[in-house]
């Protein structure tokens, strides 16, 4: 059983607990209170200076970003044919690059939209949602002529941005206007390990106030 720091409502704690499920690992869970600054504790800082969660402890490996998580998860405990992260490196490289789309473009691009909102009672500004609305396309033009986003198999990538959007479509985020986005959510919400958990998870981000 592996240590798993986390909250329910953080998107990225969600799609490494997804993942583990996907590939039959359990998580000894360790529920990490930010607002209450439990991630600045010495305890806590000695095992990930970087002081944020996910974090992720299998022995002596601790892992505190996510998608690395992820990958280990599948490398290390997956089967050898295991579809969620292939082993063919061009189908690999594709689910790579929708991980760090999910990293670097949409995950930010929520973040930066939503977070004021949520913990500082900001104002919506126009400009961050038209950002994150322009990433929501993109997804769209990737799932327009396969099932899941790295082709047409539900992989560690798939479920990533699963997580990122549960917590969007919580907060208000219609989906329906990108419609092979909303065809592809349909059938993750159904079909993916965990579903309802994450669902459930991304309610739990309204709390945290």
């Amino acid at each position: 059983m592996l240590d798993f720091y986390y909250l329910p409502g953080s998107a990225p704690c969600r799609a490494v607990q997804m993942v583990a499920e996907a590939v039959h690992v359990k998580l000894n869970l360790k529920y990490l209170d930010l607002m209450a600054g439990a991630h600045r504790s010495p305890q806590f800082t000695k095992l990930n200076p970087q002081r944020t969660i996910p974090t992720l402890v299998d022995g002596s490996l601790v892992l505190s970003e996510s998608r690395a998580a992820l990958i280990y998860l599948c490398d290390q405990y997956g089967d050898e044919d295991n579809d969620w992260y292939p082993r063919d490196t061009i189908q690999r490289a594709i689910v790579n690059q929708r991980l760090f789309f999910d990293a670097c473009v949409l995950y930010p691009r929520f973040t930066d939209f939503y977070h004021p909102q949520v913990f500082g009672n900001a104002a919506p500004d126009g400009r961050k949602r038209l950002a994150f609305e322009k990433a929501v396309e993109l997804l769209n033009i990737f799932l327009s002529e396969q099932e899941f986003v790295a082709g047409s198999k539900m992989t560690i990538a798939d479920i990533s941005l699963f997580a990122t959007l549960a917590t969007a479509c919580t907060l208000g985020f219609i989906l329906r206007p990108y419609v092979h986005v909303d065809r592809w959510y349909v059938a993750m919400v159904a079909s993916c390990p965990g579903a309802q958990a994450n669902v459930l998870g991304a309610k739990e981000f309204l709390t945290y106030k």
